[in-house]
């Protein structure tokens, strides 16, 4: 099973702000602990959203809105995929989250479960399931080529 555990922003990390050696050194021992742990997948900062946009479709044209966006609480400001077993062993990994790099009091971690191929019931044929899987792979290889 494969968790998202999201890192909501703050004034600070909206304002560009990544942190300091010591979060990175610590985020960067607990990312390792989990890679020999085999359950990393992925981890990732992001920018503020300054620097994004809102695309929504409306009366059938597509508007974008460049950010700032308002209520920092309520925007992602990074995300690690892990790929555990359970629900509870998710938990156990967030236990261990470095404290250097913990929320503000009120704030919290998020940790959402990813949908997996099953989840989506007969509406995801076989077919569109061999697609998907081969989708990835080449997305794979591309990516190893860099």
């Amino acid at each position: 099973m494969r968790f998202m555990i999201i890192v909501h922003a703050t004034p600070e990390t909206e304002q560009g702000t990544t942190g300091t050696e010591q979060q990175f050194a610590d985020m960067q021992a607990y990312n390792e602990e989990m890679l020999r742990a085999g359950v990393f997948v992925d981890g990732q900062g992001l920018h503020p959203t300054a620097k994004g946009a809102h695309v929504s479709f409306e009366n059938g044209e597509w508007v974008v809105t460049d950010g700032p966006f308002a209520e920092s609480k309520e925007l992602v400001a990074g995300f690690t995929i892990i790929d555990v077993s359970s629900r509870e062993e998710a938990i156990e990994w967030l236990r261990k989250w470095p404290v250097s790099c913990a929320p503000a009091p009120g704030q919290a971690l998020e940790l959402r479960q990813v949908l997996a191929a099953e989840d989506f019931g007969d509406a995801y044929t076989p077919e569109l399931r061999e697609r998907e899987e081969q989708m990835r792979a080449d997305a794979a290889r591309a990516a190893a080529r860099g």
